[in-house]
């Protein structure tokens, strides 16, 4: 069985709209682009990094249509070694409309979205998902992911689509690696879907020594 990780940028405040751009997603949303100023090569070096060894694409029907748009005209590029593995792999879309599939090898999942996930985990070794936060609800509300590739940007937005909406479900995760902050600020964190929900305890237990004074 191969793994489902979950690629994404967010702001302070876990905002993860419209990232790279103003027309990515502008519905109500002014802020669109807000990654750009930040950017910096470590992170780069960091999403670089992420994608190695990728050999399945798994997109929402917005960031696909962007990416159809942009990727298959990249390639000899600044961007060609990403260009080149996004053409080259097989891309699964989650749409519930026709969109337009003339990138090569797209298919569009059907109606069970949890169960062609499942399926997608069984044919592939390591699955990106991209941007594409409808579709990454649906993962986190089904703990159909692996691995959670964040990166945290200084700066709050206070609107615009969350990481995790109102429908996430208790989950535990663990860190895989230490943080790595770039020099603008940026902090990358790596965590892996860990078991169980997650526990409570009381911080004013005697043995915690919470509150006391020596």
């Amino acid at each position: 069985m191969g793994l489902i990780h979950i690629e994404l940028f967010a702001t302070l405040d876990l905002v993860g709209q419209a990232p790279g751009g103003p027309d990515e997603d502008p519905a109500g949303f002014p802020f669109g682009g807000w990654q750009a100023p930040l950017l910096d090569e470590v992170a780069g070096a960091q999403v670089g990094a992420a994608y190695e060894g990728t050999d399945a694409l798994l997109l929402g029907r917005r960031t696909y249509d962007i990416f159809a748009a942009y990727w298959p005209h990249q390639e000899g590029g600044e961007d060609n070694e990403i260009a080149t593995l996004f053409n080259s792999v097989p891309k699964y879309v989650a749409s519930r409309g026709k969109p337009d599939l003339s990138w090569a090898g797209s298919t569009q999942l059907g109606p069970d979205l949890a169960g062609a996930v499942r399926e997608i985990r069984d044919r592939h070794e390591h699955v990106k998902v991209v941007g594409s936060l409808n579709l990454v609800q649906t993962l986190l509300r089904e703990k159909l992911f692996d691995r959670l590739d964040l990166w945290v940007h200084p700066i709050v937005l206070g609107v615009g689509k969350k990481v995790f909406d109102g429908g996430a479900v208790p989950t535990n995760v663990t860190l895989l690696e230490p943080p790595a902050a770039g020099p603008k600020g940026i902090v990358y964190l790596r965590y892996g879907l860990a078991d169980g929900t997650p526990g409570t305890g009381d911080m004013s237990a005697p043995d915690r020594g919470v509150g006391r004074h020596g």
